[in-house]
């Protein structure tokens, strides 16, 4: 007796198993018996070609970034607290604002003073309150007219701030403690611009104008 009809010429006696096809013609001709059993998988978890890192990962995450909170230009201003929030804040509200000036050293507090000097020569007495490293500063200028250029104002006044305290700086500006910034003036939404300022949390002063020069100075 040969074979059964329809019988894998290899199945054990009785049929067909697991795994046997039960149709013995091509594949294709009868689709009925093309059918075979499907393995059942193995317990555990079903392999992912995304890493597991304790969220479910789907095609649409690939290649997704999360937004950047801060703000380069206003982190380089190296503010404090106070300064830095106000910052963000008036950068919020007007996205086209510039910052010009933030935290300074007593070199680059020099350089600032001489560009302005160059101007006006009282310009240090016109723009800050009474102190003592104003006054010094200014005596310096008063005492030295032959120094003209933004240069040698700039050594000189850098040679009175190396002889104050810490303390004494602190008078002079803001800007020596990150507490204050400056904001490039503009006539377009200026207005507007320094409503903003005037309302920014923590401001204690606003100057739109130094010693008879156009500036914008806030400071916290």
């Amino acid at each position: 007796m040969g074979t059964p009809p329809n019988i894998h010429p290899d199945a054990p006696a009785g049929g067909g198993g697991p795994g046997y096809f039960k149709g013995a013609g091509p594949l294709g001709l009868n689709p009925a018996m093309d059918i075979a059993e499907v393995p059942t998988p193995p317990a555990g978890p079903i392999a992912t070609p995304y890493p597991n890192t304790g969220t479910t990962a789907t095609p649409a995450d690939a290649g997704t970034k999360t937004a950047d909170a801060t703000d380069a230009d206003i982190e380089a201003l190296k503010l404090n607290d106070v300064a830095k929030k106000a910052a963000y804040e008036l950068k919020k509200a007007h996205p086209s604002v510039v910052f010009t000036s933030g935290f300074r050293t007593t070199d680059d507090q020099a350089r600032a003073m001489a560009g302005n000097v160059v101007s006006n020569r009282k310009w240090i007495e016109d723009t800050y309150i009474q102190s003592t490293a104003r006054d010094k500063c200014q005596k310096w200028v008063d005492d030295n007219p032959d120094k003209k250029t933004k240069e040698e104002i700039h050594a000189g006044l850098k040679s009175v701030m190396d002889e104050l305290t810490d303390e004494q700086l602190g008078l002079l500006s803001k800007h020596l403690s990150g507490a204050a910034f400056d904001v490039q003036p503009v006539e377009k939404d200026g207005d507007d611009i320094k409503k903003t300022i005037k309302g920014l949390t923590g401001l204690t002063k606003f100057l739109d104008k130094e010693g008879g020069l156009v500036r914008w100075h806030a400071q916290f």
